[in-house]
């Protein structure tokens, strides 16, 4: 597994292992919001980040990690190739070489949560909404 700088050429595979993440794992997102959210994160968010990529040895991506200002602002594994370490491997990779050292977690994805509390990460502040003003909490968390 080599992780790599992302190019602008990538972005509709990331978007492709972005949605079928956030399939697998935020049951507790709306369709009609996963729907406006994809063409921010394909028009906007990707650009607005720091974005490095895992790819296998067929050049595949298997997940994805962006930081902005040190926080992890995107991290999204494909379904298929969670479980695997790669998440660990790209949030060490954000800590050590793009100076991450804080991330927002939606309340309701557990598995999230749970991640990022086994990485060393705790929990110092809570919103009622996400980024958008959605009735989906996010906890504040830092190293």
């Amino acid at each position: 597994m080599n992780i790599e700088i992302v190019e602008k050429a990538d972005h509709l595979q990331l978007i492709e292992v972005w949605e079928a993440s956030v399939r697998a794992t935020h049951d507790f997102l709306a369709e009609d919001d996963l729907q406006e959210l994809k063409p921010l994160i394909l028009e906007q968010y990707f650009d607005a980040v720091d974005l490095r990529c895992a790819k296998n040895g067929n050049g595949e991506i298997q997940g994805f990690c962006g930081v902005h200002d040190g926080n992890i602002e995107m991290l999204f594994i494909s379904p298929e190739a969670r479980g695997k370490g790669i998440g660990a491997m790209l949030a060490a990779h954000a800590i050590k070489e793009q100076g991450a050292s804080k991330v927002d977690v939606n309340e309701q994805n557990e598995q999230a949560l749970g991640f990022y509390q086994h990485i060393g990460f705790k929990v110092t502040g809570r919103s009622p909404v996400d980024g958008q003003g959605k009735p989906y909490p996010l906890l504040h968390m830092a190293l």
